[in-house]
């Protein structure tokens, strides 16, 4: 990692569940070794309701789109694509189409098609057998009426009314693809991805470690060789393993100003980063 540490701060009055990385070098290899604030309850992010999953998890993840992490601010215009190409909507404006980007591979080497888009709604609308155990977002899309799937490729988001507004909840970070043929257990405790990190291992209370995946399908990414999630719930215990130079960074939000500054007078390559929060919903990863 790079020789400068990074502290995250909360403003005061604007802690959500959303984050933004500070700029980092583009190197290439390195482990970054992130100080986590919890031990969360699983490894599936559709399971779970805050970032102490979504965080470590969404480099392990693709979504059909996102939000452009280049942008300060999310908004329907920023949207790029991810998992999908392109997408369109229909002059109703209740049917919305995605072109699905070829050649893309799950972690354990089954292709992605079309099939894992709609096993995911499904499992989110209570449609699968498999559906989720807890579903926190469910109410997101109680204005889905179907998904239907043309090849291999394209797959079309059927809705009772207009809505634009919900290509938002298709680019949050709390909207990841699933595979249809891994069950929802087993996304709990080892989930298979399409994204830029192959997950390896969670050790409740201690850690959280994820690898480089080299096949990833998007060129040249990811930069980091992995990433570790230390798990220290104390804010004390995780300022004082930060001067101790155990962490390239602290957990997004969870230290507070003059905590931020007295880090500062005691470790002078710590950077502290202020981000202005702009939404309440975490966005796609800015690690892949």
């Amino acid at each position: 990692m790079q020789s400068s540490r990074y502290v995250m701060i909360a403003a005061a009055g604007l802690f959500t569940h959303a984050f933004a990385a500070p700029a980092f070098a583009e190197k290439q290899g390195g482990i970054l070794h992130v100080l986590h604030r919890d031990s969360p309850p699983s490894m599936s992010i559709h399971e779970e309701a805050t970032i102490s999953t979504t965080m470590p998890m969404m480099g392990v993840f693709n979504n059909l789109v996102m939000f452009d992490p280049k942008e300060k601010q999310n908004k329907l215009s920023n949207v790029v694509p991810d998992l999908a190409d392109s997408w369109a909507w229909d002059a109703s404006n209740t049917k919305l189409t995605f072109q699905l980007h070829p050649g893309v591979r799950w972690h354990d080497g089954k292709p992605f098609t079309a099939k894992d888009v709609q096993c995911t709604w499904n499992k989110l609308t209570g449609k699968d057998p498999d559906d989720f155990r807890k579903n926190p977002r469910g109410i997101w899309w109680q204005n889905l009426a179907d998904v239907i799937i043309r090849g291999d490729l394209e797959v079309t988001f059927v809705l009772k009314r207009p809505q634009p507004s919900i290509l938002a909840l298709f680019a949050s970070g709390y909207t990841p693809v699933y595979p249809c043929h891994v069950s929802t257990k087993d996304m709990r405790i080892g989930p298979i991805g399409t994204g830029p990190f192959k997950f390896v291992e969670f050790k409740a209370n201690e850690y959280i470690k994820v690898s480089k995946n080299p096949q990833y399908w998007k060129a040249g990414r990811p930069s980091l060789d992995g990433i570790e999630y230390t798990i220290i719930a104390s804010r004390s215990t995780a300022v004082l393993a930060f001067l101790a130079g155990n962490g390239d960074m602290s957990f997004p939000y969870d230290w507070s100003i003059p905590i931020a500054n007295d880090v500062k007078n005691q470790a002078a390559s710590a950077r502290c980063a202020r981000p202005w929060l702009w939404r309440s919903t975490a966005r796609r990863s800015w690690i892949s």
